[in-house]
């Protein structure tokens, strides 16, 4: 009770130091934020890295989570601890926000300050105000989307892969602002670095083996498996001492849990076989070395399909996840760009077949791909900044 009554306070001199400040004139200062100040990554890193030489004017700074400031004073970029004093000084006198996720509620952005949202994926599970009930901790339904659709009119540009994901980001976030359908800025870097002598780098960069191949399991989380508000369970369901057993000798499994998944994985019984990469700032890296995707409904298969490799969709739980949790927007049965698939065994067969009869583009992948990628190109992030900066 005394924890919720100071937090309360806290927030509402925050609040008000927010309002009084964002009344100062502008500085010329842009802040970057991705998945709430975990990571430095995804769209927010690639319109970064664009700027940072080409436009020296302003002064570029990314809001970093406390427990994760070391992984940004690691990059050698100028970062401010998210929600202290100096991270509300610098939000309210900033010119641009650009930030894949949402920020916290109790923000009132200045009239001098353009807010970019990014988002962080083509949808494929039901977002906002298309979903039917809401799972997650601390919110119900209504709260959810009244929340959300008050977040989105704050927004002065959304960045849309595609025209399929402006549809329903216009109506799920019930926006009518300014998109950018560019493509995603965070895929230029797959589509510029897609070379054999640039993925070998890597590989020895992440100390990965160079005679294996590698299996990148890249799951998303369950709206209804929880600890607390932000922090979600996952137990990971592949049976990984079957794939050992199977696939040991000429692969190894990365595995990349969503930036909500709260886990501490022992994986110690899986040395040499299995590497925990869930804290790697950016999973582009991961999508570039591996040579299968293992998934189920992240939206991490959007992106990845730009490298045209082989898919596999593990979704022990479709039915749940379809009709009670979220929902998808596209017959994700008959759509997916590669073989559904319930069990360990029938995914150690498949990657199996893979190896024995090679992987062949189907007609499938090639009519996702033209549905979903045909704007990446390599140069997303030159037209968001063009658009926006020019």
């Amino acid at each position: 009770m005394v924890k919720r009554v100071i937090s309360k306070l806290v927030s509402t001199i925050y609040r008000l130091l927010f309002i009084l400040i964002g009344k100062l004139p502008a500085k010329d200062i842009i802040m970057f934020e991705s998945f709430l100040g975990k990571q430095f990554s995804d769209n927010p890193r690639a319109i970064y890295e664009y700027m940072l030489d080409k436009y020296p004017q302003y002064i570029m700074y990314w809001s970093a989570d406390k427990r994760y400031l070391e992984s940004f004073t690691h990059e050698n970029i100028r970062c401010v601890k998210r929600l202290s004093l100096r991270w509300v000084v610098l939000m309210a006198r900033s010119k641009y926000w650009i930030t894949n996720s949402r920020l916290p509620l109790w923000i009132k952005k200045p009239k001098h300050t353009s807010y970019i949202q990014t988002w962080h994926g083509t949808p494929l599970k039901k977002l906002a105000a298309d979903m039917k009930q809401v799972h997650m901790p601390g919110t119900d339904t209504e709260q959810y989307k009244f929340n959300f659709i008050n977040e989105a009119k704050k927004w002065d540009y959304l960045i849309s892969p595609n025209a399929y994901s402006s549809r329903i980001f216009k109506r799920a976030f019930q926006y009518k602002k300014r998109i950018i359908e560019s493509g995603y800025p965070r895929n230029d870097f797959l589509l510029n670095n897609n070379e054999n002598d640039k993925i070998k780098l890597l590989k020895k960069r992440l100390n990965l083996p160079m005679d294996k191949k590698i299996l990148l399991y890249a799951p998303t989380w369950r709206d209804n498996l929880f600890y607390e508000k932000g922090r979600y369970r996952f137990n990971i369901p592949l049976d990984l001492k079957q794939m050992q057993s199977q696939l040991g000798e000429g692969y190894i499994v990365l595995l990349r849990l969503h930036y909500l998944v709260a886990e501490n994985l022992d994986i110690s019984d899986f040395k040499g076989f299995v590497y925990d990469f869930s804290l790697h700032h950016d999973i582009r890296e991961l999508y570039l070395v591996s040579d299968i995707l293992i998934t189920d409904y992240s939206s991490v298969f959007f992106d990845y399909a730009n490298l045209k490799r082989p898919m596999l969709f593990y979704v022990y739980d479709i039915e749940e996840y379809r009709d009670n949790l979220r929902g998808f927007y596209m017959d994700f049965e008959t759509e997916a760009p590669g073989p559904l698939i319930k069990t360990t065994e029938h995914l150690i067969n498949e990657i199996k077949n893979i190896e024995v009869t090679g992987y062949h583009e189907s007609d499938k992948l090639k009519y996702f791909y033209d549905t979903f990628c045909y704007l990446e190109d390599g140069f997303a992030s030159e037209r968001v900044v063009k658009e926006i900066f020019n």
